[in-house]
């Protein structure tokens, strides 16, 4: 799921917009920021494993235009930290890891690459992560001794992490991924036709009828 940026950070179909909006890299010798956490602390030094963390990327969604919401699948820190954890299982280059957390979710969230690469950039200044060059030309990101003990620090913080992942998951497992990629496809699609012009009528009534029918075969379901 990659979501599209409406311009307000705090609005969960869009997480990463507070990633791209607060961006942190190295301040000196100082490697800290504004929440708790593993990622979290003020004006803590590099060799406390602290991460400084605006980044409030959340996978919930809302129901229905009441703003329902749905249960939140990353707190403060926690996509800079499942990110360095799965660079720890192998190195991995940006596209795969949009894959690869889109797959562990199921669909239900898929970063961007406004979120990923940042947060990549972000691991790297911190001393986490280093690129080394891989198949095709992508950039590989490994993990560094540095990243190890902080993951060795905190690997409480990342089993939770991990463990909450696979809950959610499991939770939201009753909307097959098949559902899921199609509803992508059609926002997509939609999209893609706004951008062409206006709609005659006849059209619009298809689409209208199209979408009651499946909407009524949903509910029915």
């Amino acid at each position: 799921m990659t979501n599209t940026s409406n311009g307000d950070p705090d609005r969960p179909n869009h997480p990463e917009q507070e990633e791209t909006r607060h961006r942190h890299g190295r301040h000196g010798d100082h490697r800290g920021g504004h929440r708790g956490g593993p990622f979290g602390g003020h004006g803590r030094h590099r060799g406390e494993h602290s991460y400084g963390e605006h980044d409030d990327h959340r996978g919930e969604r809302r129901g229905g235009r009441g703003g329902h919401r749905r249960e939140r699948i990353f707190d403060y820190g926690d996509l800079r930290l499942l990110v360095l954890t799965m660079i720890a299982e192998r190195p991995r280059h940006g596209y795969e890891l949009i894959k690869d957390i889109s797959e562990r979710l199921q669909g239900v969230y898929t970063p961007s690459p406004g979120v990923i690469y940042p947060t990549l950039s972000w691991l790297d200044d911190m001393g986490y992560t280093v690129t080394e060059p891989g198949v095709s030309g992508k950039k590989l990101n490994r993990i560094t001794a540095e990243g190890e003990a902080f993951l060795v620090a905190n690997r409480a913080a990342a089993d939770a992490l991990l463990s909450r992942i696979s809950s959610f998951a499991e939770n939201n497992g009753e909307m097959p991924h098949t559902v899921i990629q199609a509803l992508k496809s059609l926002k997509m699609t939609v999209r893609q036709r706004l951008h062409r012009g206006p709609m005659d009528a006849a059209s619009a009534e298809a689409i209208v009828t199209a979408l009651n029918e499946a909407a009524r075969i949903v509910e029915e379901s």
